[in-house]
C-alpha cells in the first residue's frame, strides 16, 4: 500500500505538468490528493466495519443421536462426546437489514450444528439459519439483537468498472475486521470451480481464509460483492459474488427459505474449436445441446440434441455458464424465445421455462477428442434400458492407451449412438463410417455414458496416420 501511495504521489506530481505547463504542482498539492484518498478509505472503514460480523460455527460431530445408539454402548459414546474437543471454524458476514439479517457464504455455515455471531461491540448472539444456496455459495442468517443494529448499504454490482477501487473487510485468520484495499481486477469470471452459478468479481484486495462472507465495497462504502474464494497458489487473486446476484438469492431465502430457478431440462456443452468446425459455427458461438430430457420444457418446445443455442431471450450465448445463469434467473412459467442453429438453419423456438427440480444437477459436459478402440454390439441387459433404445448404438469394449479414442475422451462402457448425425446400429456400420475418413479428418461422435457420469456427450474423433 505504501508503494501504491508513493506511485500515486509521483503521478499526481507529474501529470499536471503536461496539462498545465504554466504552473507546476507543489508537494503540498500531492499531499492534498493523497490525504483526500486516505480520508475516503478511512470513511469507508469507519462507516462499514461496525456492520461486519464474525461468524463462528461448531461443526456437526457426525455421531448418531443417543436414541440410535444401543444401550450397552451409550455410556461410551456419551463420554466420547464430553471428551472430544470442540472444534470451531470462523468466517465473516455483513448485516444487511436492521431486523438482523446477515449475508454470508454457504461454506462458512455448512454442516454447522451451532452458529454464533459476534458483533463489532463484542456482543455475541446465536444465529438462526434462514436459508442457504449451495449453487451460489450464499447463506442468510438472522440474529435477534436489540436495535439499533449497524447496517451496510448495498450497491449495484452491474455498474462496476475494471480498475476502480475495491475495499474488503473481514476476519482473516481470526484477525477481526481487517481492512484491505485494491482494485476490481475483472468482472464476470466463470469456471472458478467454487459454485454452480459463477459470475465472480475478481479483486486484488487482499482476501484470506476467514474473509469468506465479508463485504467487498466501493469507494462510496456500498457493498458490491460478498468475498468468497481465493486462488491458493496466486498472489492478489480473490473472488466475490456480485451483490446483485446476492440480493435476489437473499430475497428468496428470506421470503420462502429456498431459491426457485428456471429450468429447461437439457445437458449442454461448449462449442470448442473442433466442434465448431463440425457444426459449422464460430468457436464460442452458442452452446451445444447434448441431450434433451424427455418430458422437460425443452422437449415440449421441440429442442433437439445437436441443436446449438445461439440466443436466449434475445441475449447472445457464448458459453455454458451464460445459458445456465440466464435460464436460472427466469421465473418459471415465463415464455422465452430460444434461437438455435439446426442443420445449418436458424430456428426460433418458444419455450415455457419450468421450475428446476431441487435435486436437478445442472452440469455442462466437457468434450474431449478420440480412435484406437474395440467395439461390440450393445449387450441385451443394456439394450433394454434407455437411452440405448432397444439395441441402437455400439458398445465401446476397450480403449487403447495413447490412441485417438483415448485422446477424444471415449471410455470403456460408452455407447456410440451417432456419427455426424447418422445413427449407428451395429459395429460394422461404425467401421464403415470410420473407414471413409481420410488422414486428419474429424468426425462428430454422439455417445451415451452410463453410470454416475451418465448422459449424452458429443466428442470429436480424428483419424491419425497410424489408423488403418
Amino acid at each position: 500500500m505504501t508503494i501504491l501511495l508513493v506511485v500515486l504521489a509521483l503521478v499526481a506530481t507529474a501529470l499536471p505538468v503536461a496539462a498545465q505547463p504554466a504552473s507546476s504542482p507543489t508537494p503540498q498539492d500531492a499531499r492534498v490528493l493523497l490525504r483526500a484518498m486516505e480520508d475516503a478509505f478511512t470513511a469507508v472503514a469507519e462507516r462499514v466495519t461496525p456492520a461486519v460480523v464474525n461468524v463462528s460455527t461448531v461443526p456437526k460431530k457426525g455421531l448418531p443421536p443417543a436414541e440410535d445408539i444401543p444401550e450397552q454402548f451409550r455410556e461410551f459414546f456419551e463420554e466420547f462426546r464430553r471428551r472430544r474437543p470442540e472444534q470451531r471454524s470462523t468466517g465473516s458476514g455483513v448485516i444487511v437489514d436492521p431486523n438482523g439479517y446477515i449475508l454470508t457464504n454457504n461454506h462458512v455455515i455448512e454442516n454447522a450444528s451451532e452458529i454464533t455471531v459476534r458483533l463489532s461491540d463484542a456482543r455475541r448472539f446465536p444465529a438462526k439459519l434462514v436459508g442457504r444456496d449451495p449453487k451460489t455459495d450464499l447463506a442468510v442468517l438472522k440474529v435477534d439483537a436489540p436495535p439499533p443494529l449497524p447496517v451496510a448499504e448495498l450497491g449495484d454490482s452491474d455498474t462496476l468498472r475494471i480498475g476502480q477501487w475495491a475495499i474488503a473487510i473481514g476476519n482473516p485468520f481470526g484477525l477481526d475486521r481487517t481492512v484491505t484495499v485494491g482494485i476490481i481486477s475483472a468482472t464476470a469470471r466463470t469456471r472458478v470451480g467454487v459454485a454452480t452459478y459463477e459470475n465472480f468479481i475478481q479483486t486484488d484486495a487482499s482476501i484470506n481464509p476467514g474473509n469468506s462472507g465479508g463485504p467487498l465495497l466501493n469507494l462510496d462504502g456500498r457493498v458490491v460483492g460478498v468475498n468468497t474464494a481465493i486462488v491458493a497458489t496466486g498472489q492478489g487473486i480473490g473472488f466475490a459474488i456480485p451483490i446483485n446476484m446476492a440480493k435476489d438469492i437473499m430475497r428468496q431465502l428470506i421470503s420462502g427459505g429456498r431459491v426457485v430457478r428456471g429450468w429447461l431440462g437439457i445437458m449442454i456443452q461448449d462449442v470448442t474449436e473442433d466442434l465448431a468446425k463440425a457444426f459449422g459455427v464460430a468457436e464460442r458461438e452458442g452452446v451445444i445441446v447434448a441431450n434433451v430430457m424427455p418430458g422437460g420444457p425443452a422437449d415440449a418446445a421441440g429442442l433437439r440434441g445437436g441443436d446449438i443455442v445461439l440466443e436466449f431471450g434475445g441475449t447472445p450465448i457464448r458459453e455454458t455458464p451464460d445459458l445456465q445463469r440466464r435460464v436460472a434467473g427466469v421465473t418459471p412459467g415465463q415464455v422465452v424465445d430460444l434461437k438455435v442453429l439446426r442443420d445449418g438453419q436458424r430456428v426460433t423456438l418458444k419455450v415455457t421455462v419450468g421450475e428446476m427440480p431441487s435435486d436437478e444437477p445442472i452440469a455442462s459436459v466437457t468434450p474431449d477428442s478420440s480412435w484406437g478402440l474395440r467395439i461390440e454390439p450393445v449387450p441385451p441387459e443394456l439394450a433394454q434400458r434407455p437411452p440405448s433404445q432397444n439395441g441402437a448404438g455400439v458398445l465401446v469394449a476397450d480403449v487403447a492407451t495413447g490412441g485417438a479414442a483415448e485422446a477424444a475422451g471415449l471410455r470403456r462402457g460408452d455407447v456410440i449412438m451417432e456419427i455426424d448425425g447418422r445413427p449407428i446400429d451395429d459395429p460394422a456400420g461404425l467401421v464403415r463410417e470410420l473407414d471413409a475418413l481420410t488422414k486428419g479428418q474429424s468426425v462428430r461422435v454422439y455417445i451415451y455414458r452410463p453410470g454416475a457420469e451418465g448422459g449424452r456427450h458429443f466428442v470429436m474423433l480424428e483419424r491419425r496416420e497410424s489408423e488403418p
